[in-house]
């Protein structure tokens, strides 16, 4: 195998308790790839596992308003006219990213 990236081979042996408790820790991670967990166990000691919702969530909320943005410089643009009502739209989107900003900031504290 010479064109592996890793040609050199580590083998363990376990029982089956032992396997039980790594495929548990693994199955936490939601891994299920044992070389990338050993590799990963070996070199740093740790894995730090990271939840993404929050920031998904605010990513989401910015798109919308950026797209809503992007709506009304059209509608100007086109018209010469903005509506009140956008105005509002957007001013209701700014407040959900800072609800959302602020909910993040509390849970950290």
């Amino acid at each position: 195998m010479p064109d592996r990236t890793r040609p050199i081979r580590k083998e363990i042996c376990l029982n089956e308790q032992e396997l039980s408790v790594v495929r548990h820790k693994m199955n936490q991670l939601g891994t299920r790839n044992f070389g990338a967990y050993a590799r990963k166990m070996l070199i740093d000691g740790y894995i730090i596992k990271v939840d993404y919702t929050e920031q998904k969530k605010l990513a989401a909320a910015v798109s919308r308003i950026a797209t809503n943005i992007n709506h009304v410089c059209r509608r100007i643009n086109s018209t010469g006219h903005f509506y009140d009502a956008d105005v509002a739209e957007l001013k209701a989107r700014q407040a959900e990213i800072w609800e959302l900003l602020k909910t993040r900031q509390r849970e950290e504290l």
